[in-house]
């Protein structure tokens, strides 16, 4: 990627290890939430293999899936946003 730098009006390239560090936030947080998420499902499967009695603590588990899943969703509408938005923004900067 190509940036331009409007102070000395020169381009320079983005350093791959930003971009890469840029991308690695998103996955690294769908990893985490996907990790949450698995670990509430185990729990309420051993709950029900255990033949445990249906309590607060599953039900707040089965609304937590929910929660957590929608919060990813806006952690990746906010980063793909964030990170295409600039890209768009460096490209129309180019340009002129």
């Amino acid at each position: 990627m190509e940036t331009e730098d409007v102070r000395a009006g020169r381009r320079f390239k983005d350093p791959w290890h930003v971009v890469i560090v840029q991308l690695l936030i998103p996955v690294g947080f769908t990893a985490y939430i996907l990790a949450v998420v698995a670990w509430i499902a185990h729990l309420i499967f051993t709950s029900r293999k255990l033949e445990d009695v249906p309590s607060a603590s599953t039900a707040i588990s089965i609304a937590a899936i929910p929660v957590f899943l929608v919060i990813l969703g806006v952690f990746l509408y906010v980063s793909y946003g964030v990170l295409f938005n600039q890209c768009e923004k460096r490209a129309e900067r180019v340009e002129e």
